[in-house]
C-alpha cells in the first residue's frame, strides 16, 4: 500500500511538472498587452517599446503597448489589477506604482495583493541641478546659501507627489535647510523655467538636462546614485557630498496580475532578462539614463517593499502631498 501510494504520488507529481512546462512552452496564445500608465514619448513609455519589441520576439508572438496615463498611474495600475491572470495583460511599473502607495488616501486596487512580481528590469538616478544664476558650484556651497537665506531658493518638480519632488523633499530633510518646493504640471515646464531661472534647482533625469548643462545653462552639483555617473564623471554623488546614503532611483519593473501562473511569470521572467542581456538594448537604456538592474521575482517583491517603506517614512517626515 504504501509503495502504491508513493508511486501515485510521485507519477502524480511528474504530471504537475509537465503540465506546467506544456503551460509555459504554450504562451502566449494571443498578442501581450503590456499597460504602460503614462502618455506616449516619456523615458517610461519609450523604454517598454523598447522591451515589448524584444519581448515578443523571444516569445514568438506579438506585445502591444498600450498607453493609460492619469491619476498618478492609478488609472493603468487598476485595469492591470483587474485583468485575467493568464500573462496576457502586463504592468510596465514605474517608480509611482510605489509612491501612489503612500500619498494617495485610498487606491481601486491592493497593490500587495492584486499584482504578481515578474521582474525589476532597470534603474535611473537623477542629478541635482542649478541654474547659472545661483552662486553656488557644489552641494556643499548650495547648502550654506540656502542656510544663509532660508526659504529664498526654491526647487521645481514634475508635480507633487512626483519622484523629483520627494528628492527635494529628502534633500531638504537631510540637509536641513527651507527650500520653496514649486509643482509643476510636468518635467518640461519646470525644466523650461529653472533654465529661464524662475526655478534655482531640481532634481532631473539626465537625459532632461544634458543639453542644458552642455550648452553651459545649466551646473550640475551631485548625482542621487552611489557611484559616480559615466556621463559625469567629475560630479559627485550626494553620498560623497556629505550626505551618506543618499540614493534615489527611478525604476522600471513587470507587473501580472494576481494568480497569475508560476510557470509563466517564470517565462516571462526568463524572456525578460534575456532581453536586458542584449546590447543594443543596454545602448538603448544608456541614451535614456538607464542601467539594466534584472531582479526577478521575490528578489523584486522585496524591493518594491522596501522602496515603499523608504517613500513612506519620507512622506511621513516631510508632509509631501499630491495635488
Amino acid at each position: 500500500m504504501r509503495t502504491r501510494t508513493a508511486l501515485f504520488a510521485a507519477a502524480l507529481g511528474a504530471a504537475c511538472v509537465a503540465s506546467a512546462a506544456a503551460l509555459a512552452q504554450g504562451y502566449p496564445e494571443r498578442p501581450v498587452r503590456v499597460v504602460v500608465p503614462f502618455a506616449p514619448g516619456g523615458a517610461t513609455d519609450i523604454i517598454a517599446r523598447i522591451v515589448g519589441q524584444k519581448l515578443g520576439e523571444r516569445l514568438g508572438g506579438q506585445v502591444v503597448i498600450e498607453n493609460k496615463p492619469g491619476a498618478g498611474t492609478t488609472l493603468g495600475n487598476a485595469e492591470v489589477a483587474k485583468a485575467k491572470p493568464d500573462g496576457h495583460t502586463l504592468l510596465f511599473a514605474p517608480t509611482p506604482f510605489v509612491i501612489s502607495q503612500v500619498v494617495y488616501p485610498s487606491l481601486p486596487y491592493d497593490a500587495a495583493k492584486d499584482f504578481a512580481p515578474v521582474s525589476l528590469l532597470a534603474t535611473s538616478p537623477f542629478i541635482l541641478v542649478v541654474n547659472q544664476g545661483v552662486p553656488a558650484r557644489s552641494v556643499g556651497e548650495l547648502v550654506a546659501l540656502a542656510k544663509a537665506k532660508p526659504g529664498t531658493l526654491n526647487f521645481g518638480s514634475a508635480g507633487n507627489g512626483t519622484v523629483p519632488h520627494l528628492a527635494g523633499e529628502l534633500f531638504k530633510l537631510r540637509a536641513g535647510v527651507d527650500v520653496v518646493h514649486v509643482p509643476y504640471k510636468g518635467g518640461g515646464p519646470a525644466i523650461v523655467d529653472l533654465v529661464g531661472g524662475q526655478v534655482s534647482m531640481m532634481f532631473a533625469t539626465p537625459i532632461e538636462v544634458s543639453q542644458h548643462v552642455q550648452a553651459g545653462r545649466l551646473q550640475v552639483l551631485g548625482a542621487t546614485s552611489l557611484k559616480r555617473l559615466s556621463a559625469f564623471p567629475d560630479v559627485p554623488t550626494l553620498d560623497e557630498s556629505g550626505y551618506p546614503g543618499f540614493e534615489v532611483l527611478s525604476f522600471f519593473g513587470v507587473l501580472a496580475p494576481a494568480g497569475t501562473p508560476q510557470p509563466i511569470l517564470d517565462r516571462l521572467a526568463k524572456e525578460l532578462a534575456a532581453v536586458m542581456e542584449l546590447p543594443d538594448v543596454r545602448e538603448r537604456f544608456a541614451a535614456q539614463s538607464a542601467e539594466a538592474n534584472v531582479r526577478p521575482g521575490a528578489v523584486f517583491s522585496r524591493f518594491l517593499a522596501d522602496e515603499r517603506e523608504k517613500w513612506a517614512d519620507l512622506v511621513k517626515r516631510s508632509g509631501a502631498k499630491v495635488d
